[in-house]
């Protein structure tokens, strides 16, 4: 007869489990509220999210602390990995989280929002993100994946417009491949090693010399092809222009940052030691896609006349940049690539906040679209603050010193020379170079437009609300003073990702 196992609670160490658990009782809370009284102001929910998400802040803050004085935490049956990767991935989630919520609050504010569901779903998407990045199991991290993403296409669809409809159609389809990749990628790295956990996945094929490198191949395509997807890597590209469009300008904002940055984790936790074992085909496939996806959304964000996609095609340029990071796979280049998405966050929110402040129902004569570059013609006569800032951002995307995003690309290029990439640091330079003719073209129909007419400025910033203006305002101080912050933040960075062996 089997011995009963008796597994104490504190051995479990449930309270890695926490700063996951806070949104998801949020989200039920929010549910179970709309029930027992339905039709409530969706500012309720607005401050009931910020509220758990501050809560979830501190709880990952907690674990920063745990962190620094006891080193990696894991729990529930070693499933749940508490490292600094976890934690400063959080840090970024949570964070651009509490920054994004507020954009809701607004006159000019897209209806989905006056919804409960829409505050429930975005924190049932903060806990599947979560959840990918605190682990190292395949199948905790599909878990994630899977639930931050049923939750995204569900707001991109609440938008209601038909490219709405389309948008949530496409990247549902495209997710729908990505996770069959995934799936069994996962299953020939299981067959290989009888483990799901990427650490013993490692030290198994390390202990093997990879003897199988044959299938270690063939898992290894399909992972990167699911990640490749959802990342949005040349040429798995094709989606995310449609669905930036698709999307409110906030929520394309926040899908460009918050989902890529928990993805880069787990590539970076999972193709670092395959890069590193010395299996070179990788090494090539991976360098060939980093070039191709710097270099080709560049050229294509050239040609655009809509400004959300062309900042669609330039966030697809950034990702590339950070994927240069992951293939260089130092602790220097691992640091610059959380101090490159930081300050690329928050000059990218507040480009696609001031984006999502113009919107407007129709159309002035001469628009092609909603966000037309022919729709900021003038606006340093219009609205000049808001064409100043508008600016600022275009100046910081482009990597113009002293604005936040040169040091982060500065830190990222010095990474790549210093680990003997000169070739891909001179191409990531001249990709900087690329990208700074369509910024500065935006800026030329600010500077040096005549306004269109029956331009009278009301459509920028138009009746947005104060706490609105503040976030963009935040946004903005963040760009021009990121100089003071860049020494502390790499410091901060670089402690966590060096004790995490990385």
């Amino acid at each position: 007869m089997l011995e009963p196992i008796n597994i104490s609670l504190e051995s479990l160490n449930l309270i890695t489990l926490f700063p996951m658990l806070v949104p998801v009782i949020g989200a039920l809370l929010i549910i179970l509220i709309d029930i027992i009284k339905g039709g409530l102001d969706k500012t309720l929910f607005v401050a009931l999210s910020i509220l758990f998400l501050f809560i979830d802040f501190n709880a990952v803050l907690s674990s920063a602390s745990t962190f620094v004085t006891d080193g990696t935490v894991m729990g529930v049956f070693d499933m749940m990995l508490i490292d600094g990767l976890a934690i400063l991935a959080q840090l970024i989630i949570v964070g651009a989280s509490v920054f994004f919520l507020p954009l809701v609050i607004s006159g000019k504010s897209f209806h989905e929002s006056s919804t409960p569901e829409y505050f429930a779903l975005f924190l049932f998407m903060i806990a599947g993100l979560q959840f990918m990045v605190a682990t190292d199991s395949l199948i905790l991290i599909f878990v994630g994946l899977e639930t931050s993403s049923l939750a995204i296409y569900t707001l991109i669809a609440m938008h209601n417009r038909d490219k709405s409809f389309e948008a949530a159609v496409k990247y549902f389809s495209m997710g729908a491949l990505a996770a069959g990749f995934y799936s069994f990628g996962s299953m020939v790295f299981y067959a290989l090693t009888g483990s799901v956990e990427i650490n013993q996945i490692a030290s198994v094929l390390a202990a093997n010399n990879y003897a199988d490198i044959g299938f270690v191949l063939v898992g290894t395509a399909f992972m990167l092809a699911a990640f490749g997807f959802k990342v949005a890597l040349v040429p798995f590209h094709t989606w995310a222009p449609d669905i930036y469009e698709g999307s409110s300008a906030a929520m394309a904002g926040f899908l460009s940052i918050v989902p890529k940055i928990a993805l880069f984790v787990v590539i970076m936790r999972l193709f670092e030691f395959l890069i590193h074992s010395g299996v070179i085909w990788l090494e090539i496939v991976l360098y060939i896609i980093v070039v191709l996806t710097m270099t080709m959304s560049n050229m294509w964000a050239l040609v655009q006349t809509d400004v959300k996609r062309m900042l669609a095609y330039s966030s697809i340029s950034h990702a590339g940049f950070v994927m240069a990071a992951i293939l260089i796979g130092t602790t220097q280049s691992n640091t610059a690539l959380f101090l490159y998405w930081i300050l690329f966050s928050a000059t990218n929110l507040g480009a696609f906040g001031m984006l999502w402040m113009s919107r407007q129902k129709e159309l002035l004569a001469g628009q092609s679209s909603d966000h037309s570059y022919e729709k900021f013609s003038g606006m340093i006569q219009t609205n000049p603050v808001a064409a100043m800032i508008m600016g600022l951002f275009m100046l910081s995307l482009a990597g113009l010193p002293p604005f936040a995003l040169f040091w982060g690309k500065l830190y990222l290029i010095s990474s790549a020379v210093t680990a003997g990439y000169t070739v891909l640091a001179l191409v990531m330079a001249l990709n900087s170079a690329i990208a700074g003719y369509y910024y500065i073209k935006l800026i030329v129909y600010m500077f040096m437009k005549e306004p269109l007419e029956q331009n009278d400025g009301t459509i920028i910033v138009g009746n947005s609300s104060l706490v609105v203006k503040s976030i963009i305002g935040f946004a903005t101080i963040g760009t021009i003073f990121a100089i003071f912050a860049v020494s502390p933040l790499l410091e901060f960075i670089t402690a966590f990702v060096y004790n995490s062996g990385y």
